[in-house]
């Protein structure tokens, strides 16, 4: 069966898949240049983007520069960086974040010289200097509404929400593989679709849904790198996962993510009995880099037997508080938490991947007509462990470069001869297609939540901020179970969102646990008990992995 028999719903130049920041700032520079479609499997305003609360780094003000921001880069990375890739973005940086505010993006700001006003910067862990830009608590928001604003006045762009994309549709041609479109299901009948392009951005952001606890949104379940493995790209690095230090921790309400903004305007990390400790941790205290407050909070609630700590900002003004992190001060309050008089309970959680599909400093991926950036992307910026706000600028950087390096290609539009089955809609890449599979019961549903959560429990507790190789060989055991339950689903029943993002979530487990595996010392984000000095000699490079199945 090939994909020919699968109807054609639209043919463009430039197909993006997801509408975070990433893919937005790519199709609004690709849509100058011809049709451009961006397909989302949820709502357009739906992203990891729209949770980002802290900001965007960039170097803004007269006592920075360019040589410190990519110092504080290059030193949180942990010797990984690519230093040409941070070099890119600390440069391109304050022209992108010109670009929203031309866009109408609102950033708080302070009165500068002759009556301008200018963004006011902040300052979060890692950074020497003030270059954080905000809106309140709610960065992401803002900038993601600014950006969807501008996409109604461009006439060749269009969205379409709640498409599914099973898979990328990967042609051989003389040896290489090309990327030529991208089969979605479609939401009003369930069939699937496929949308022919010349160039394919993958803009899927991020996988935290891999584990239990995670800042991520429902959404953010590894599509993209998924895909990207099975059509045979390249992926760097997926050992690094950075758990945010401080994500709400209440036993009646829902994870979110307390900014680390919070720390950085004065926020004290303490012990239940009120004892600050994370300057017996790091020099920089509460200001120190993720992945040792992550650590720090972690060892603390081990040694102490208590199921979080807690971050205290009693000491500052109510009105300060309410006006600088209104969200989360509401959130908060909801649950009875008045963060101007009590301390906030927080536990580390998956926040995000610093690994993915790896990529130039154009976001060309080893697939010809392929392009990755923003979460779903390793470019190289964030090495071991991510600068907090350097994401956001990164999605802005490459997602710019990318637009403008697939309308330089000039690709031709694609052609489709016959080409294997996409992995997604096959179990061990084989199908009768003359079998028609029924749609997915209630009681399959359960069984695929009942898989989903196994995964996530046994990634959290085995794969988590601390590991060792007898735990992670358990875990790569546990999802050979999970992931032969999950294919099994796929060869009974009609492809399905929710199976196909479980099948996503165990490709990116393995992916993981598989790269953790192979790195035999401590770096960043990745420590592990077997192996916990940081190895120059033998393990300074990126893990790369590709699957030729």
């Amino acid at each position: 069966m090939n994909h020919d028999s699968i109807p054609v719903a639209r043919t463009v130049d430039y197909l993006v898949i997801g509408s975070g920041i990433a893919g937005l700032t790519y199709a609004l520079e690709a849509a100058k240049h011809g049709p451009t479609l961006i397909l989302t499997k949820k709502s357009r305003a739906e992203s990891n983007t729209n949770y980002a609360q802290g900001g965007v780094a960039g170097v803004m003000s007269d006592d920075d520069s360019f040589a410190l921001h990519k110092q504080d880069t290059l030193v949180a990375g942990a010797g990984l960086c690519h230093e040409d890739s941070v070099e890119v973005l600390v440069r391109e940086g304050p022209s992108r974040i010109e670009d929203l505010i031309r866009l109408g993006a609102k950033f708080d700001s302070v009165a500068g010289t002759q009556g301008h006003y200018v963004p006011q910067l902040g300052r979060e862990g890692g950074h020497s200097r003030n270059r954080i830009v905000h809106s309140a608590d709610r960065t992401g928001w803002e900038i993601e509404r600014a950006l969807l604003e501008a996409t109604r006045n461009s006439p060749n762009l269009n969205i379409i929400e709640h498409y599914f994309v099973l898979d990328l549709v990967i042609e051989e041609r003389d040896g290489r593989r090309r990327c030529t479109g991208a089969l979605a299901l479609d939401p009003a009948d369930g069939s699937v679709r496929r949308f022919i392009a010349s160039a394919v951005l993958l803009a899927t952001g991020g996988c935290g849904q891999v584990y239990r606890h995670t800042t991520n949104p429902q959404i953010a379940t590894g599509d993209g790198v998924a895909m990207s493995w099975r059509a045979g790209a390249a992926i760097a690095n997926m050992e690094f996962i950075q758990f945010h230090p401080t994500a709400l921790y209440h036993p009646e309400g829902r994870s979110f993510l307390i900014s680390e903004a919070v720390r950085g305007e004065g926020g004290i990390l303490r012990t239940k009995d009120g004892r600050p400790f994370m300057k017996a941790y790091h020099e920089l205290g509460d200001l120190a880099p993720r992945d040792i407050v992550a650590r720090a909070i972690h060892a603390e609630r081990i040694k102490r037997g208590e199921p979080c700590v807690y971050l205290d900002v009693t000491h500052l003004e109510a009105g300060f508080l309410r006006r600088r992190f209104p969200t989360i001060y509401e959130r908060c309050l909801e649950l009875g938490i008045d963060i101007a008089k009590t301390p906030i309970p927080v536990v580390p959680a998956a926040h995000y991947a610093c690994g993915g599909v790896l990529t130039d400093l154009t976001g060309r991926t080893g697939v010809d007509g392929l392009w990755a950036c923003g979460e779903v992307a390793c470019t190289g910026v964030h090495g071991a462990n991510r600068l907090a706000s350097n994401s956001l600028l990164e999605a802005m950087v490459f997602g710019r470069r990318a637009a403008r390096d697939a309308v330089e290609s000039n690709l031709e539009p694609a052609q489709l001869p016959e080409i294997n089955q996409p992995a997604c809609l096959t179990s061990t890449n084989r199908m009768d297609s003359s079998k028609v599979r029924p749609a997915m019961s209630g009681q399959a549903r359960e069984s695929v939540s009942a898989l989903r959560i196994r995964l996530q429990s046994f990634m959290n507790d085995r794969v988590g901020i601390v590991r060792n190789d007898q735990d992670l060989e358990a875990a790569r055991d546990e999802l050979s179970a999970v992931d032969a339950a999950t294919d099994q689903m796929r060869l009974e029943f009609a492809p399905d969102p929710e199976l196909c993002e479980l099948k996503n979530l165990s490709t990116v487990a393995g992916i993981i646990i598989r790269s953790a595996l192979s790195r035999k010392e401590s770096r960043g984000l990745h420590f592990t008990t077997d192996y916990p000095a940081t190895d120059d000699e033998h393990w300074k490079h990126d893990t790369v992995l590709k699957y030729e199945g």
